[in-house]
């Protein structure tokens, strides 16, 4: 059994927001839905792609709530979710992956139901253009958890799903990425973190954390739901998502929680990353130690979303769902 240091013997998190407090009148519209996503931690993000990526963790998070409201299941709305990030080039998602060091795409998504604790998860597939879609395939039509590479192409095949020209998926980007981390590979390469697909690793067919079940995330209803991004063998090595929820478990607060996780990997294994927690109550937090984290979450009609330390962008959702904004 492993345990955690002290919460206060261990160096504080660089970035943290949590849930403004819920109106507690009773009937207050939409108090119990909550939708929060991140874009992936990050060594830095450069001024003029921040606008672009702040408006489409926006439009992700608006996108899953509206399934919530509308009936949906928060699968559902994980799913929709999801497929707004994979569909935009600025992600590490789907179209604009990272590339491995043949110029080739290798994705890898996961997706579980805090109603059982089922699970699909897809790795190193190439020509598909929504991973997401394909791990839920996994989890409601196999009895499997996991599928890689050709078996996992192979069950999309068998199960009609549309591949594309893995070209589609490349962009201008990715390339760029690659070629620098090429040349840094010959000499003097620079201690970079690995965040989400290793990019300075390059290995061919890695299987990313993002697709393991307690480490890129974690969902029961009894506890709350929590989905990681950074240092990817750091999260495997200490179980992240499901270490949040053990203290979520043991009668943490969601900030509490998401803190004590994630100093945890940073004091024993100087993994730096971050989290998004919601616990069953609709708490949430977004916690990062990494240089910045988008996010953005709605919950009571509003739409928050950020990228740096100290940063909280605010919009009405049912402004920014009409025109795209303005936050203030």
């Amino acid at each position: 059994m492993a345990t955690a240091p002290p919460r206060d013997s261990v160096p504080s998190v660089r970035g943290s927001v949590t849930a403004p407090a819920s109106p507690t009148a009773r009937g207050s519209v939409d108090v119990n839905l909550v939708v929060v996503v991140h874009g992936g931690g990050a060594s830095n993000i450069s001024a003029d792609r921040k606008e672009r990526v702040r408006e489409v963790m926006a439009k992700a998070a608006t996108e899953g709530y509206n399934i919530l409201k509308a009936g949906g299941s928060a699968v559902d709305a994980v799913e929709g979710a999801v497929v707004i990030l994979e569909n935009d080039p600025e992600f590490n998602a789907g179209c604009g992956s990272v590339l491995n060091e043949k110029g080739d795409i290798e994705m890898d998504a996961s997706i579980m139901d805090g109603k059982d604790l089922s699970s699909g998860a897809v790795s190193a597939v190439r020509c598909i253009e929504n991973p997401v879609k394909l791990a839920r395939l996994v989890m409601e039509k196999t009895p499997h958890c996991f599928l890689t590479a050709h078996g996992a192409e192979k069950f999309a095949a068998d199960v009609g799903m549309p591949q594309i020209p893995v070209e589609k998926l490349i962009t201008e980007r990715s390339k760029k990425h690659l070629e620098k981390e090429k040349l840094d590979k010959g000499g003097q390469k620079p201690d970079c973190p690995n965040f989400l697909k290793v990019v300075c690793e390059l290995r061919i067919e890695l299987i990313s954390k993002s697709s393991w079940s307690g480490a890129g995330g974690y969902a029961d209803n009894d506890l709350g739901a929590v989905s990681t991004t950074g240092h990817g063998e750091s999260i495997l090595k200490v179980n992240l998502a499901r270490l949040a929820l053990f203290h979520v478990e043991q009668g943490k607060t969601v900030d509490e929680a998401a803190e004590l996780a994630l100093n945890y990997m940073k004091s024993k294994l100087k993994g730096l990353g971050g989290l998004i927690l919601v616990n069953k109550t609709g708490d949430w937090v977004a916690k990062w130690t990494s240089t910045s984290m988008p996010w953005a979450a709605v919950k009571n009609g509003k739409l928050q979303a950020g990228i740096d330390l100290c940063e909280t962008r605010t919009s009405d959702l049912k402004t920014f769902s009409v025109s795209g904004g303005p936050f203030y």
